[in-house]
């Protein structure tokens, strides 16, 4: 087993597709009409697959669903890149921090229209691409 996507209900479709376009995400589809609404299909330039659905129903506000995110994780290779890349594109960055303190273990947060927050990580060198569990194990 493995996740596949999420689908994220947003209340403006348009200006939920300028922002994740300026995150770096790209349209692989859409399912015009469904019992939820539209479906857009999205992912990153390096993403085998869809990782975001993005819902949208005109005739429901995405809040009548009663269903809140709290939040995703983008994992980037170089956070000062990303930051500067983000910045351009005229998405503001929050929130830079070192969940160990040390200068290779990067997080940062971004927000988008629908004010879902959205983790950026940077791992360390020799880091697995998500996290595991060794993660977990609790320092001696």
């Amino acid at each position: 087993m493995r996740t596949l996507h999420f689908g994220l209900r947003v209340a403006d479709l348009e200006r939920s597709l300028a922002f994740y376009e300026a995150v770096g995400y790209e349209v692989l589809g859409t399912v015009a009409e469904t019992p939820y609404g539209s479906l857009t299909m999205i992912k990153l330039p390096g993403d085998p697959f869809v990782t975001i659905e993005l819902v949208h129903d005109p005739a429901k506000n995405a809040a009548d669903f009663g269903i809140r995110l709290n939040h995703f994780v983008i994992q980037v290779e170089s956070m000062e890149s990303a930051i500067a890349e983000l910045g351009a594109r005229g998405v503001t960055v929050e929130e830079l921090g070192s969940p160990n303190g040390s200068d290779d273990f990067l997080t940062a947060w971004i927000t988008d229209p629908d004010g879902n927050r959205i983790e950026l990580v940077q791992w360390p060198a020799g880091h697995a691409d998500g996290i595991t569990e060794a993660d977990m194990v609790e320092a001696p």
